[in-house]
């Protein structure tokens, strides 16, 4: 199912290259699943995972040619997000710019709406 036109989700032009790489070296996989869970000191936190199919009530939304796949349920607490990827001296990672955060917790794991 492709996104509904009012929600989205995308990904920047580095995090899709990243993943890309990635998913060339597994030799499988069609994107990047992106949800939520109840977790953390903050009440939720993101969960990322690559994506070998493509459930039938999944919201599909397609950016710099990566597919980043978004449960139903999750959806409204991430519409609007970014993936990124930076990588900040030694360290690099995905990064979530999500408009709808009111809250998170002081290490970035976990945040609430």
């Amino acid at each position: 199912m492709k996104g509904p036109t009012n929600m989205t989700v995308t990904i920047t032009e580095r995090a899709a290259k990243h993943v890309s790489t990635f998913l060339a070296k597994r030799g499988k996989g069609v994107g990047v699943r992106l949800g939520v869970r109840t977790s953390g000191c903050s009440g939720m936190a993101y969960k990322l995972e690559f994506v070998d199919s493509v459930d039938a009530d999944d919201l599909v939304f397609e950016c710099n040619g990566v597919k980043v796949v978004v449960d139903p349920k999750s959806l409204p607490y991430i519409d609007g997000t970014e993936l990124d990827f930076a990588r900040e001296g030694l360290n690099e990672g995905f990064k979530f710019n999500n408009p709808n955060v009111k809250n998170e917790c002081g290490c970035g794991e976990s945040f609430n709406v």
